[in-house]
């Protein structure tokens, strides 16, 4: 699995980096096992590397390096009946000791005078109690596990170590009630009990840190040569300590018969797999696996949203990928939105200076790349692959905008691909793809699939409240977007991947030779993707035919609606009443034969409202959650308390505009008038006059004569398809 020899080289000389670059911290390898330690690093091989035991306590233990105090040392004195001695600060030639600031970025600092010696262990107390109060802006307390800012001092416990993965015990004096546990700059606390990596709960955590009794367990991979033990307490003028630490490597593991390699995807919100709650917003990373033969690869997306570079480090995300991975399996790697942040709230600050924070400055970002994130993975025997972050889209373009780079402050694409050259490992710039395709389709085509909604697109729903009107947040969000341009973005993803492999990148082999479809391959060589997505057509993806293209697609992709020979959807035409029936008959699963009493004419608003009526009467026996409690207090337009005006978090899914203000009701035609009426008040049908994407609005006219255009008939079959799916599954269906 490895690259051509200058890539080796590189290899070599970032190992060297590492080492050099910690200076007196870690143990300098001798020159001439430098080949051999990056072969190792490679392979996931760690056959020199044996248990380490350190015991704390008076009584020395056989096998075990007895952590003794310094007699007369240099730092900080502390007293005992013997006489006077010095914490054992790590030094290069014991390769162990106590150290005053972590490897964490930014460091956190302790202070050596804090510890005592005594002869059941090394103790820590804190009497400042300033330090434990961990509250927000607003003066609320906020939990440990939430907040981003507490530096509770404590000690830090360093060994060196070959870059791998180690298990991790610490008997300490005290248990899980006084002691908070950290490694290496990772906050365990948020992983000590089981639970899920993606919103879908498809993805669980399966390394956790537990305590048993006094004794602290955790698997832990290090990229950089050392580990760092930290110990804290919980409350001020509370002693904690600790009495041994163990420390048992974990072999990468092989990929047996008869199991599947994997690939992992590891990022932010725009890789993340979404719910219906969260429609229509999509990351490629949930579109991924459909590139790839299942029956030969697993492809499993660890992504969240808010993630980045640091924070998926911190919170054990990219450690449990390391744990679960085997050898030759890969991981992409996309980061650079998140790291973005610079946030200065009190307890949960986001920025660089935050212990726990997302945020990041250029170095911070280059380091947990080449000294954290590659060393990890190669020491576990896998292949990484690194994506830098495609740009934000112009919420608001001009007409004729051109699209550049949008980092322009915090360059992480150009820090990502120095990175990616120091190392050799592979990368796809996926910035600069994004920027290509974006100008390619223009501003229509760009601003209709990322994350626009107007009134009437989706019954989904943000932090703020439902989508159903409109985007509570008021604005078109040009970072996330929708399915439409996931695909295209794990489309060019590939084509990266196997351009590298033709021009000799051979770490990528197995993944463009077995793992990728055959039909994604022809796809590739002939630049023809028609055959992979059959549900893009010619005329909507750019222009007017574009505005509601994610819903079209959706809909060719559910086998639900069709486009011509010619690869066109024709999305002005009218659409027909009969259509509509089935389409919407197929959706929600029902005989479309009892919905009876239309002719088959050009679609009218009022007759596809009574048809949604109808069809909503069959399907539904309470209404979906999308209309209920899910929305806070979502109270119907003739409620005496609904209040028009709602936003922000009681944004909710009933149309702002009450029926009875509707100004042209007087011209729906008797036949339809009360169902159009219940179908209005369900939210089933909304005013399409002046809405507008980025704004919570509804207009005051239900047009009832108009004829329905193919593309607003796929607008309100997607909106049908949301609401009759349960909110915490996957939308990444297809037929």
């Amino acid at each position: 699995m490895k690259k051509n020899l200058y890539k080796l080289k590189k290899g070599v000389a970032l190992t060297l980096a590492i080492i050099m670059s910690v200076g007196a911290n870690v143990s300098v390898f001798a020159e001439e096992n430098i080949y051999e330690v990056y072969q190792n690093v490679q392979t996931g091989k760690s056959d020199n590397v044996q248990v380490k035991l350190f015991n704390f306590t008076k009584e020395r233990v056989d096998g075990a390096v007895n952590v003794l105090p310094d007699e007369k040392g240099t730092h900080s004195v502390l007293s005992s009946k013997e006489g006077f001695y010095s914490v054992p600060v790590y030094s290069q030639k014991k390769g162990y000791g106590f150290v005053s600031q972590t490897c964490a970025q930014p460091p956190r600092i302790v202070d050596y005078s804090d510890i005592t010696i005594k002869d059941d262990g090394y103790y820590v107390n804190q009497t400042d109690e300033s330090r434990f109060i961990m509250v927000d802006d607003k003066g609320n307390d906020i939990d440990q596990s939430k907040c981003t800012t507490y530096n509770f001092g404590g000690m830090v416990f360093r060994v060196d170590v070959p870059a791998g993965a180690y298990k991790i015990e610490v008997e300490t004096t005290g248990g899980a009630d006084v002691t908070s546990m950290s490694v290496s700059g990772m906050q365990t606390t948020r992983i000590e009990s089981n639970k899920f990596w993606d919103v879908a709960k498809l993805v669980p955590v399966k390394n956790v840190a537990e305590w048993n009794g006094n004794t602290w367990s955790f698997n832990f991979v290090t990229g950089i040569p050392f580990i760092d033990i930290e110990i804290e307490p919980k409350k001020a003028n509370t002693y904690v300590g600790i009495k041994t630490i163990k420390l048992t490597p974990i072999e990468a593991a092989e990929i047996k018969d008869g199991e599947k390699p994997t690939i992992f995807t590891l990022g932010d919100s725009t890789v993340k797999s979404y719910i219906f709650e969260e429609a229509p917003m999509c990351g490629w990373g949930q579109v991924f696996d459909r590139l790839f033969d299942l029956d030969k690869v697993n492809v499993v997306n660890y992504s969240m949203g808010g993630r980045s570079m640091k924070s998926m480090y911190q919170e054990g995300r990219f450690n449990d990928v390391l744990l679960n991975g085997k050898k030759g399996d890969y991981i992409l790697i996309q980061s650079g939105h998140n790291d973005e942040r610079k946030g200065t709230a009190t307890g949960t600050a986001d920025g660089e200076n935050a212990r726990f924070g997302g945020g990041s400055t250029e170095e911070m970002y280059k380091k947990y790349i080449t000294d954290y994130y590659i060393p990890a993975i190669l020491s576990r025997g896998m292949i990484p692959i690194l994506v830098t972050p495609m740009t934000r889209a112009e919420g608001k373009p001009t007409k004729n905008h051109i699209y550049e780079n949008s980092f322009t402050t915090r360059k992480f694409p150009d820090v990502m691909k120095q990175a990616a050259e120091e190392t050799g490992v592979t990368l796809v710039d996926l910035n600069t793809r994004s920027v290509e395709y974006m100008n390619e389709i223009g501003t229509s085509g760009t601003t209709a699939i990322v994350l626009s909604i107007e009134a009437g697109e989706t019954p989904g729903k943000t932090n703020s409240g439902s989508y159903a009107n409109g985007n509570p947040n008021l604005k078109i969000d040009g970072t996330h977007f929708k399915e439409a341009l996931a695909k295209q973005y794990a489309r060019m993803i590939v084509e990266e991947i196997y351009k590298a492999n033709k021009n000799g990148d051979s770490s990528v082999d197995s993944f463009v030779k077995i793992y990728l479809k055959d039909e994604v391959v022809k796809a590739i060589e002939n630049d023809d993707w028609s055959n992979v997505y059959p549900e893009v057509c010619n005329d909507t993806v750019s222009g007017l035919g574009a505005y509601y293209r994610n819903q079209i697609e959706k809909m060719l992709q559910l086998g639900v609606m069709k486009k011509d020979k010619n690869g066109n959807f024709n999305p002005l035409d009218n659409m027909y009443t009969e259509e509509f029936i089935d389409a919407l008959s197929k959706l929600w699963d029902i005989d479309k034969n009892e919905i009876r009493g239309y002719k088959n004419t050009p679609l009218t608003r009022e007759v596809m409202a009574s048809v949604l009526y109808d069809a909503y009467k069959i399907k539904f026996s309470e209404k979906p959650v999308y209309m209920t409690d899910y929305n806070g207090k979502a109270l119907s337009p003739d409620d005496p308390n609904y209040d028009s005006n709602l936003v922000g978090e009681e944004a909710q899914y009933y149309p702002l505009a009450g029926f009875g203000t509707l100004i042209d009701t007087d011209r729906i035609s008797p036949e339809y008038a009360e169902k159009v009426k219940e179908a209005y008040n369900l939210g089933l049908i909304r005013s399409e006059w002046d809405i507008q994407r980025g704004t919570m609005k509804n207009g005051n006219k239900i047009s009832p004569k108009q004829v329905v255009s193919r593309a607003k008939a796929a607008k309100s079959l997607y909106f049908a398809w949301v609401l009759s799916k349960p909110i915490s599954d996957e939308t990444d269906w297809i037929k």
